[in-house]
């Protein structure tokens, strides 16, 4: 199990983040992912339009979770209309 830092940037509505934050955290609680913290970061422009979107709402995440299921988060997330982007960042060097 590696550390990894996980930022998300949901559709700014309050019913698509929600609808959003349950999906990531089930697809966590699936693939046995431990969150160790979990912020909610807010409603913030943009600094360019994504989907159509001029704002995001901002979730951060660290997490502790197999290498191997990082790579299937990926695709599910590209795939998710509530998601605008995300980022996987490995804390250990």
């Amino acid at each position: 199990m590696r550390n990894y830092e996980f930022t998300v940037i949901f559709n700014a509505n309050e019913e698509n983040t929600q609808a959003g934050l349950e999906f990531v955290t089930s697809l966590f609680a699936a693939a046995e992912v431990e969150i160790t913290k979990q912020e909610d970061m807010g409603v913030k422009y943009l600094a360019y339009d994504i989907k159509k979107q001029e704002k995001g709402h901002y979730f951060y995440f660290e997490l502790k979770a197999d290498p191997s299921k990082i790579l299937g988060f990926e695709r599910e997330f590209l795939l998710h209309a509530n998601i605008l982007k995300y980022l996987f960042v490995n804390t250990e060097k």
